[in-house]
């Protein structure tokens, strides 16, 4: 429907008849598409521009981006690939643990719980039997898109080395989460985004010096 007029499709969820959609969009918009199972996997590596993943550690997360991409080259396809992770940045880590502490006892068991339960039981659908939340604890669950499991919790230089850990990876955008968003993003522009910066110059120097 924005390349080309009279669309005709007929599926389980949705069906357009000789459609035509105008105006079209000045450029295509990019499809974005969730997802950690396999078949989430396989089905970006076919149609999606983006792959969001829930969040994980760097060894996790270049696991699930060697298969996306095998994938993707084999269907003659490119895909980009975003990370969730929940960020708690403090000048200690003894001070960022201690929030994210505070944050775990402050949750509603319940709806944590229910929230665990309903997740799960949709993964059981997948082919493979399993979700995005199969491996979930309850502490994972407290930020939905187990954005603890990034581990971007620390000082600035810590949460900086893992968020470059996480771009080696393979992850070309991280989605942050944050306590308190608006004094916390900027905290962590001021004092985490220019240590990335560093630590990704320092890299690309001592590969060149290596050369």
């Amino acid at each position: 429907i924005w390349t080309e007029d009279s669309f005709t499709f007929r599926g389980d969820f949705y069906r357009f008849n000789e459609y035509s959609l105008k105006p079209k969009p000045p450029q295509v918009p990019e499809i974005f598409q969730g997802g950690s199972s396999r078949a989430a996997r396989d089905m970006a590596s076919r149609v999606s521009d983006w792959y969001f993943t829930n969040g994980n550690t760097p060894a996790e997360i270049a696991k699930q981006v060697d298969d996306i991409r095998v994938k993707a080259k084999a269907n003659n396809h490119s895909v980009k690939v975003g990370v969730n992770a929940f960020a708690v940045v403090r000048e200690t880590e003894d001070e960022a643990r201690a929030v994210l502490a505070e944050i775990i006892a402050e949750a509603n068991p319940d709806a944590v719980n229910a929230f665990g339960h309903e997740v799960k039981n949709a993964g059981k659908a997948s082919p493979e039997g399993e979700g995005n939340w199969a491996k979930s604890s309850f502490d994972d669950l407290v930020q939905y898109n187990d954005g603890f499991r990034s581990n971007l919790i620390g000082t600035p230089r810590q949460v900086a080395q893992r968020v470059v850990d996480l771009k080696r990876a393979g992850a070309d955008l991280i989605l942050l989460g944050f306590l308190h968003f608006q004094e916390e993003v900027e905290y962590f522009g001021k004092h985490v985004i220019p240590l990335v910066r560093e630590l990704e110059d320092a890299e690309a120097a001592a590969s060149l010096a290596a050369e």
